[in-house]
């Protein structure tokens, strides 16, 4: 198993800051926003990759987090940002409470190349995603869709709650397409509410149903979430027999 680039990690010095403009907000969930920035220097990306942001204060202090890119690598325009609000945070605070469209925002990126995928890199995927962790793996969901790719993707996603699910209409919505990708849910604090979901944390037994489900074991695993869920899915998916050097992780919350 291979850890990604940490959200918490720097870019490489040589990848300039530049100011980027908040075109946009929209609502996800009760404490999870879309955040979509056009930065001066439009640049290309891969699906699961992040940018960095930093905010300066008026004294100079200056606060720097990681934001995964929820956009398709095909999209025009701004980049769209699923930030959580951490009431302990520094940046995502500002962002939910500040942060107004017109801002400008200093942005570097793309950043990391280890955790992300490509249509050119086949299938089947399978897509581990706890909480706002998810939101890398709907960058792959929403390439795969853009490309009109076929490789077969199953994508896991747990939360506490059903309103708490980021993205879930547009992930119900691709799902129902029928088109090879599934979507599997795994509420840790609420009933189930559609058949083939689940109540409770990842486990073993969870991970085996989810193998069941794909046509062929599969090529590539990407883990994305807080530290506990990271730890307990790739666990779960190595218990249940996928080869640890399959299994690419990135990990948030330090």
């Amino acid at each position: 198993m291979t850890d990604a680039v940490a959200p918490a990690a720097s870019a490489p010095l040589a990848l300039p800051w530049q100011p980027a403009t908040l075109a946009a907000i929209a609502k996800q969930t009760a404490r999870v926003s879309s955040f979509f920035l056009a930065p001066q220097r439009p640049f290309a990306f891969e699906a699961g990759q992040h940018v960095d942001l930093r905010l300066t204060a008026p004294d100079g202090y200056q606060a720097e987090r990681s934001y995964s890119i929820a956009s398709a690598p095909e999209t025009t325009g701004p980049i769209e940002l699923a930030i959580e609000r951490l009431d302990d945070g520094e940046v995502s605070p500002y962002f939910h409470d500040v942060a107004a469209v017109g801002d400008e925002i200093e942005l570097r990126g793309p950043v990391g190349g280890h955790f992300a995928w490509n249509v050119r890199d086949g299938g089947p995927l399978l897509l581990l995603g706890g909480g706002s962790g998810v939101v890398p793996l709907v960058s792959m969901i929403r390439h795969r869709a853009a490309q009109a790719s076929r490789p077969p993707a199953l994508l896991l996603y747990s939360a506490r709650r059903w309103d708490e699910l980021v993205f879930r209409d547009e992930l119900l919505a691709l799902q129902g397409r029928r088109d090879g990708f599934d979507l599997a849910l795994a509420l840790t604090r609420d009933r189930v509410r559609r058949p083939g979901n689940y109540a409770r944390r990842v486990d073993k037994a969870m991970m085996t149903e989810l193998l069941a489900r794909l046509p062929q074991r599969p090529a590539q695993v990407f883990v994305c979430g807080g530290n506990p869920f990271v730890s307990a899915a790739a666990d779960a998916a190595i218990a249940a027999g996928i080869e640890p050097r399959l299994i690419r992780t990135e990990r948030y919350g330090q």
